[in-house]
């Protein structure tokens, strides 16, 4: 951390992905591992960006419970600085247990949970494949979360990911205004001004 953190390459963030790290919710270790990171991170000042979706190849447990955890265990070491969550909440795609973690979060911010208040989610490939039903679910959670805190992304053009351009085609899809879409596309991660 401290050698990234002296990069100017590098310092102002991390990406952390705990599905290829097999990092388990239910894991004290693990837990106190990624919250030293989370700590770190904060003391440094870089934002992180977290793939929180647990490993799908180790079968390993998530939805509501384990972003439960998230949000009161490991997000609270990082107070100070902006933590974007990918997928919104998810891997790739929108399906019920994503939507089961991203409902957590939803929660806390129509609470005003102070936890959530430097959270950012992006919507990077979730709207892939999005039937009907699951497109007017993301229309509503995007909108729960408040469009101004939703990031566009995509994923590298590669593996049978879409191209930026399709990407963006594809997330159309969702119904959402073109006000709502505007404001997706123009906003900046905090770490990226």
């Amino acid at each position: 951390m401290d050698r990234c953190a002296a990069n100017p390459l590098l310092r102002t963030g991390l990406k952390l992905h705990i599905g290829n790290s097999a990092v388990d919710y239910h894991d004290a270790h693990d837990l106190e591992r990624l919250r030293a990171v989370f700590r770190a991170a904060n003391a440094r000042r870089m934002a992180i960006v977290i793939h929180m979706r647990a490993s799908i190849s180790r079968k390993l447990p998530y939805g509501r419970t384990e972003a439960q955890i998230f949000l009161d265990s490991i997000l609270t070491a990082a107070p100070d600085v902006p933590v974007q969550i990918a997928h919104l909440a998810g891997a790739g795609g929108y399906d019920s247990t994503t939507d089961e973690a991203l409902s957590v979060f939803v929660e806390a911010i129509a609470r005003h949970d102070p936890r959530a208040r430097r959270l950012w989610f992006d919507v990077t490939t979730v709207a892939r494949n999005a039937t009907p039903e699951d497109a007017k679910l993301l229309a509503t959670r995007i909108r729960q979360l408040g469009v101004d805190r939703v990031l566009y992304g995509t994923d590298a053009a590669a593996g049978g990911n879409l191209a930026p351009r399709e990407s963006w085609a594809e997330f159309l899809k969702v119904p959402l205004t073109d006000a709502e879409f505007r404001t997706i596309a123009n906003n900046v991660a905090p770490y990226m001004r």
